[in-house]
């Protein structure tokens, strides 16, 4: 069995999460904050060394039309260059509303804003690979 690694790929970080190895459960993991590409394939690497990814579920954020905006685009870019640099398979997963769940767990959750910011990323990475592995 393998694990499977889900990302919430932002501007300024990529929220990550991974399965269980059963494949059943998704686990937030960290937030990478973004300084560059080259940190931040490092740390990517790092988890996928440590987790023995073979596949990573990306959240696209779509237009609420379901196209692909600016923002979509820069996250399929990046996940190109992941595919081609590591040699494994991406899953696109439509995370549209996944940052609006995240933060609403958390406002029910009784989480403070302050804390909220720096956990967002990481539940939403959750979600997204929460969802995929709810529909396979």
């Amino acid at each position: 069995m393998e694990r499977i690694l889900g990302l919430d790929v932002g501007d300024k970080t990529i929220g990550v999460a991974v399965s269980d190895l059963l494949q059943i459960t998704a686990q937030g993991v960290t937030t990478i904050r973004r300084e560059g590409k080259k940190k931040d394939f490092l740390e990517l690497k790092e988890l996928i060394d440590e987790y023995n990814i073979k596949r990573i579920v990306v959240g696209l954020p779509k237009n609420m039309d379901g196209t692909i905006g600016p923002q979509g685009e820069k996250v399929i870019n990046f996940a190109k260059k992941i595919e081609n640099k590591f040699k494994i398979e991406i899953i696109y997963i439509d995370e549209r509303l996944t940052t609006v769940s995240a933060e609403r767990i958390l406002i029910e959750g009784d989480v403070s804003r302050e804390k909220r910011k720096k956990v967002i990323d990481k539940v939403a990475a959750t979600y997204i690979l929460q969802f995929y592995l709810d529909s396979v």
